[in-house]
């Protein structure tokens, strides 16, 4: 017995060894991977506060003293080309992104929820649009928008925004869970029309699922550079990506450009930031609700 029992504690102790190792592995990883994101992302801030002369010069992690003086230079670029561009790309983000949510979760919802002829075939076709790349499409995109004489105009860059596969995929995943049959079902015995009960009850619930789909959207649109380079020729119409690749494209010839094109994308990203930190708490309240249900 006494053997047994001190053999007992010796297999605890390797069990829990073997356990703890695949533990630590993953995190260590993630940690890695998040170092490997975030150092370009720290290199473009700490590069925004130098002047051209440090820039240029030796670099290093330490702020620089020209911050304020780039910032001033940005905003009054070409008489203030580069708050028209940030405008641009807040239009194209902000209402392709609710339109797209919008369309994906009535998408989601119908082919979640209703069954029509030809609805598996629409999601096999989906399902074979999430595995085309997006730059392959953005040339017979241009090619339609010429057709339709809308080639050069904002339209060329919002429409093709709107349908996004992977956004009807999530909506269609995420109503399967959140909806239940029995409740559309009790809503259509008290006469509830569809568009009522999509409005007041599909909706609601959907709710942390479609900012998740605005979320990927606008982040996608946002950082879109193929698309608008192709369709876009006015200079007024740019977005920042393709406004901040004309600065780059300009500065061989004057290299304190570099120094705009720098703060200009460090001044880029912060919207993002600002957005995710605001949209989270959809997400804990999506996440304490799967917690109540549990």
């Amino acid at each position: 017995m006494s053997a047994a029992t001190s053999a007992a504690p010796a297999r605890v102790r390797r069990r829990v060894g073997v356990e703890g190792r695949p533990r630590f592995i993953p995190t260590l990883i993630l940690l890695v991977g998040a170092i490997y994101c975030l150092i370009p992302v720290a290199w473009v801030f700490v590069a925004s506060t130098k002047a051209p002369g440090e820039l240029f010069t030796t670099f290093t992690f330490a702020p620089g003293t020209g911050l304020f003086e780039n910032l001033a230079d940005l905003f009054s670029y070409s008489g203030g080309a580069y708050g028209l561009w940030a405008a641009n790309s807040l239009l194209y983000a902000g209402v392709g992104g609710i339109l797209s949510t919008l369309v994906s979760a009535a998408a989601g919802y119908a082919l979640a929820k209703f069954e029509f002829r030809g609805g598996r075939l629409f999601f096999g076709a989906l399902l074979a649009g999430l595995l085309v790349p997006g730059i392959t499409l953005a040339v017979p995109q241009y090619l339609l928008m010429s057709q339709l004489h809308l080639a050069g105009t904002q339209w060329s860059v919002l429409l093709p925004s709107i349908i996004s596969p992977f956004g009807i995929y999530l909506s269609r995943v995420y109503a399967q869970s959140s909806i239940a049959t029995e409740m559309l079902e009790a809503a259509r015995i008290d006469a509830a029309s569809e568009f009522r009960i999509f409005r007041s009850i599909v909706l609601p619930l959907m709710l942390p699922g479609m900012v998740t789909v605005f979320l990927l959207q606008f982040v996608g649109i946002w950082n879109n550079f193929l698309l608008p380079y192709i369709m876009l020729s006015d200079t007024n119409s740019f977005p920042l990506t393709v406004g901040l690749n004309s600065l780059l494209a300009r500065g061989s010839g004057s290299p304190s450009l570099y120094s705009l094109a720098i703060i200009g994308a460090a001044v880029a990203i912060i919207p993002l930031i600002a957005l995710v930190l605001s949209l989270q708490r959809f997400w804990r309240l999506d996440l304490i609700a799967g917690g109540v249900k549990g």
